[in-house]
């Protein structure tokens, strides 16, 4: 089973800029993190976009709809920003795919310590092997349903809705 992983940039994918003293996107950092972790289950990864969420708008959403739909694989993972996460999976779970579909991110940078990047891309990989056809979001150690989860600002972790 090949998983196809969607980069669409978010705090995942963020890297100091020591210059400007800002956090900005040079690249993913997907490879390294494959190899640290020593997968070995079969990827296509694929760049669709790299911007923070909080920049995320629908025409955006739109062409990380179109990859899930025009891919072969039946089973991906989309690495997403966190602050705008819940509204590209509820947008993506309106669609109906007959796709098993999980999102995750990080709330800190891969190349910051003390990351919660790789435990997220874990989690991820795992539930998309194991879930049946849906979308899902996998942050904070636990899976949630497109439509039964909010990102807890105050908290900062997400959680179900009900």
């Amino acid at each position: 089973m090949r998983i196809r992983i969607i980069i669409t940039g978010g705090t995942f994918d963020k890297q100091y800029d020591a210059v400007r003293g800002v956090l900005t996107f040079k690249d993913t950092h997907l490879p390294e993190i494959l190899s640290r972790v020593r997968l070995t289950v079969p990827v296509e990864m694929e760049i669709n976009q790299l911007i923070d969420s909080l920049d995320m708008q629908d025409e955006n959403r739109r062409r990380i709809l179109a990859s899930c739909e025009a891919c072969a694989e039946t089973r991906l993972i989309i690495t997403h920003g966190t602050d705008t996460m819940v509204k590209t999976a509820q947008y993506i779970g309106a669609a109906g795919l007959n796709k098993t579909i999980v999102l995750t991110g990080a709330m800190v940078p891969f190349t910051v310590a003390g990351s919660d990047a790789m435990f997220n891309l874990g989690c991820a990989f795992s539930a998309v092997q194991v879930l049946p056809v849906g979308v899902y979001l996998a942050m904070n150690g636990r899976i949630f349903t497109w439509d039964n989860v909010i990102k807890d600002r105050e908290e900062g972790m997400f959680r179900t809705v009900s």
